[in-house]
């Protein structure tokens, strides 16, 4: 391939190898490092004049600081008068924007806490030196817990930072592409996925799919429809009028004496997908598959997901996960870079990416 340049980030460096071999490129030579006072420095050794630059860079581990890389990295090829930048982004950061309130550990609350919505007094020293009672960090008004969203922020710092594309993988809210001014590119894990299942679980035929909650269903049976299998779902169902917050999961669709494969986008504390598992299994579920896209397993999810019903794990390398398969025998690995090498392939040669969304021949 002419005028092509790969650079690898420091959060996800296999990953980019793995795209590079594929494409029959060598990585790019650059340097990241730290400076004494933490702040991150890049150095590019490679000539990307007029060059086509692509530069893989996952959402994981020490988030802020990959970013931040990222973003600089960005920036050096603009200056460094690339002619078309693509940040390669697996695992998007930030784009996972919660809609309830979580606990420290990350688990999501079963309710709203007492008084949360009433005036929690505090004080202030005035001008004249007595204390003035400021409630919940205002003078008027009670205490609301509301989420700061910061989806818009990402996308215009990756774009002001001089990014012409972006190209990620099975984001949270598919609606966050709207955030950008830039084209993006959203893979889709799913026919690694029915690739996986194809080739590893016996009798895939007879089993279920199930979506762990309503947002994810259309993943779920988009991969259902693929193989012409049977689909289920679990939803939370608020039946008490007492206790409004509390939801029971609840099942819609036959497990019983089924091998169930549950279907997930991302699994940060593995609450969900181990709870829905549990369903399953009361259900009368004979076993639990579990497929996800991004295992990012913070806390002790791998500890919950080691202890749940669940029998097998299986995760994509958007993220590393070799000190997670060692720490669980339960889980599982399929590699993700040859979608994202014939993407690249695809978008360098101007060719169309929409095969890559439903063809499992290609990869």
């Amino acid at each position: 391939m002419r005028n092509i340049v790969i650079f690898a980030g420091s959060s996800h460096p296999r990953l980019a190898e793995q795209i590079a071999s594929r494409l029959g490129e060598r990585l790019g030579r650059v340097v990241l490092s730290k400076f004494s006072n933490k702040e991150t420095n890049v150095e590019i050794h490679e000539s990307v004049r007029e060059k086509d630059v692509y530069i893989v860079q996952s959402g994981c581990g020490h988030v802020n600081d990959n970013l931040m890389e990222l973003l600089i990295m960005i920036s050096a090829c603009k200056t460094a008068s690339a002619a078309r930048v693509t940040a390669v982004i697996p695992c998007f950061p930030y784009a996972r924007q919660p809609d309830a309130p979580y606990k420290r550990n990350g688990a999501p609350l079963s309710r709203i806490p007492k008084n949360a919505f009433i005036a929690r007094p505090s004080s202030s020293l005035s001008l004249s030196g007595t204390q003035t009672p400021i409630m919940g960090g205002r003078h008027l008004g009670g205490y609301k817990h509301w989420i700061a969203r910061s989806g818009t922020l990402v996308a215009n710092l990756l774009t002001c930072a001089g990014a012409d594309h972006i190209m990620t993988m099975d984001l949270h809210d598919p609606q966050f592409q709207g955030f950008f001014d830039i084209p993006v590119d959203n893979l889709y894990g799913q026919p690694l996925m029915v690739k996986y299942i194809r080739e590893n679980i016996p009798n895939w035929e007879q089993a279920v799919v199930v979506s762990p909650d309503a947002g994810g269903a259309k993943r779920a049976t988009a991969i259902a429809d693929m193989l012409q299998m049977d689909f289920a779902l679990i939803h939370k169902e608020r039946r008490s009028q007492h206790q409004p917050h509390k939801a029971d999961m609840m099942l819609v669709g036959h497990v019983k004496d089924k091998v169930c494969i549950l279907i997930d986008d991302i699994a940060d504390t593995s609450f969900t997908i181990t709870k829905a598992a549990k369903v399953l299994v009361d259900n009368g579920a004979q076993k639990v598959y579990a497929i996800i896209t991004h295992a990012i397993m913070s806390g002790d999810a791998i500890q919950r997901i080691q202890s749940s019903v669940i029998n097998q794990v299986i995760v994509s390398d958007s993220i590393p996960q070799e000190e997670h398969l060692q720490q669980c025998p339960k889980m599982r690995m399929f590699n993700v870079a040859p979608i994202f090498a014939e993407a690249i392939r695809r978008v360098h040669n101007g060719e169309s990416v929409s095969a890559l969304f439903n063809v499992t021949d290609l990869i």
